[in-house]
């Protein structure tokens, strides 16, 4: 959904992140741990130039 968003146009996304999301307080089912998020971030980056977008 993330990389659809960008190459529809999306201005910003937003992406919960966490450590240990199986014990985050809250929202845990839906957060990413960091190493997730910048496998994200590489594969949305390129995808955002090609559209003229820059993160």
């Amino acid at each position: 959904m993330a990389l659809a968003a960008v190459a529809a146009g999306a201005d910003g996304l937003i992406v919960e992140v966490h450590n240990d999301p199986e014990n985050a307080k809250c929202d845990g089912y839906q957060s990413i741990k960091p190493a997730r998020f910048d496998e994200l971030i590489n594969k949305i980056r390129p995808v955002a130039k090609i559209v003229g977008r820059d993160i």
